[in-house]
Order: structure tokens, then C-alpha cells, then sequence
């Protein structure tokens, strides 16, 4: 979709129940205290114009991207579409998979990662913690190291648990903070970077024809992911 003045969202694929896109990175996924224009909205105005939609148009949101990130996201256009997606996130059974440039070569090129994370709302900063005190909620990880650069790494990220700023605290946690990442490896990073984080695949059975969707997308080849040779076979 293209919009004079507004910014270029790539459409993956549409049906009638699924809207598939690949969310540019800086703006937000939902309106929120910024004012900016938000991904949500930019694409229910498309949907009305497309389609000459009369009033209000429907358009489910199943999972979110933090502000800098990019990548693939699907929402849902009907009410049930959005239900069924929302059970496969609680139960699983909705699989994400990033790509992420870290600071530094990780000792072990495969592995899981858990931690407690906690949430403080008022500074929107998120801490790893001893233990479930406190409201902390477990976060689950698996990653595997595809190739080392440099100082840095690319690492592709399973994600088991949807928790906030989950992969950018759990890997600063470890001492291999996410390129980029100004909140969480300010020590590492310079103002400007671009947080080096991608949403590169979901996959989830489609809520009605129960067929198994695959949807990868590659980062754009722009430092530091021009350092890596990425292709489809890395996902």
C-alpha cells in the first residue's frame, strides 16, 4: 500500500479473514501516547479505501511489535478470525521466529534462555528478577547463532513467551545486547542506531480452513544486517 506522505507498507497476503504485512520499523503497531501515526490505523484507512468500506472497518489486532522493530505481522479482519488466532497465542500453537544482530560472540551457538522479567510501567523498563515476586512472569527463549561478524552476532530467535521487550532484555541480561538498542545497551550503543531486531517468520493454522500459514520476511540489507549473508534458508 503506498499513500502520499505516509510510509510504504509492504502487504504480504490478504483473504478474508487475514490481513499479513510487514511492519516498517519507528512507527508504532497501535496508537498510543505519541499521537504518531500508528500501523492499526494506517491500515484500516487502506482497507476502507480499497474496498470503499462504508463507516467503521474491523480489524483485529493478534500481537504487537515494539516501536523499532520490523517484520512480519498478521491481523485479523473478522471477529472469530481474531479469536482463534488469539487461542493459538495462549496455547502455543502461534509460532514467531526473529532475527536479531547482538554485541559479541555467545559461548554457546545454541541454547535457551529463561528468566523472570519484571515490568516497571512508569519507566516502561523491563528487569530480569530472581523469581515469580513481585508479578515477574516467566520468559522463554531458544536461539541458535548463524553466523559471527566482527564483534557481533546473528542470532535467530524462537520465541515461547510474548512478554515486553522480552528478546532485548534477555539478551542484555546474558552481556550480548541487541545492536542498536538504545534502552538496554545504551553502554554499547550510539544515539541514532537503529535497533537491530526482526519479526522474520510466524506460522499458525488459519482460522477457518485450519491449513498450517508460513510467513517469513528478510531484514532489509542496511547495516548492520549487510555484514551477514541472510537468506530464506537461514530461517
Amino acid at each position: 500500500m503506498r499513500d502520499r506522505g505516509k510510509p510504504t507498507i509492504k502487504i504480504i497476503y490478504e483473504d478474508n479473514h487475514l490481513l499479513v504485512v510487514e511492519k516498517p520499523v519507528n512507527i508504532p503497531t497501535q496508537a498510543d501516547e505519541s499521537k504518531d501515526l500508528d500501523l492499526l490505523t494506517l491500515l484500516k484507512e487502506d482497507i476502507k479505501r480499497r474496498y470503499d468500506k462504508p463507516g467503521n472497518v474491523y480489524l483485529g489486532l493478534v500481537h504487537r511489535l515494539d516501536r523499532p522493530v520490523g517484520g512480519v505481522m498478521v491481523f485479523a479482519k473478522t471477529s472469530k478470525a481474531a479469536s482463534r488466532l488469539s487461542d493459538q497465542m495462549r496455547t502455543g500453537d502461534f509460532k514467531k521466529v526473529y532475527f536479531a544482530v547482538v554485541h559479541g560472540h555467545i559461548k554457546k551457538t545454541r541454547g535457551r534462555l529463561e528468566h523472570y522479567l519484571l515490568k516497571d510501567h512508569t519507566s516502561n523498563m523491563v528487569s530480569a528478577v530472581s523469581g515469580p515476586e513481585g508479578g515477574a512472569k516467566l520468559a522463554v527463549l531458544d536461539y541458535d547463532v548463524i553466523h559471527t561478524c566482527e564483534h557481533l552476532s546473528l542470532v535467530k530467535v524462537h520465541l515461547h513467551t510474548g512478554r515486553s521487550h522480552q528478546i532485548r532484555v534477555q539478551f542484555s541480561t546474558i552481556g550480548h545486547p541487541l545492536y542498536g538498542d538504545q534502552r538496554y545497551g545504551m553502554h554499547l550503543n550510539k544515539p541514532g542506531q537503529q535497533i537491530a531486531l526482526w519479526s522474520t517468520e510466524i506460522r499458525f493454522m488459519h482460522p477457518t480452513s485450519k491449513e498450517e500459514m508460513k510467513f517469513p520476511s528478510l531484514p532489509p540489507n542496511v547495516r548492520p544486517w549487510d555484514l551477514f549473508s541472510i537468506s530464506l534458508a537461514d530461517i
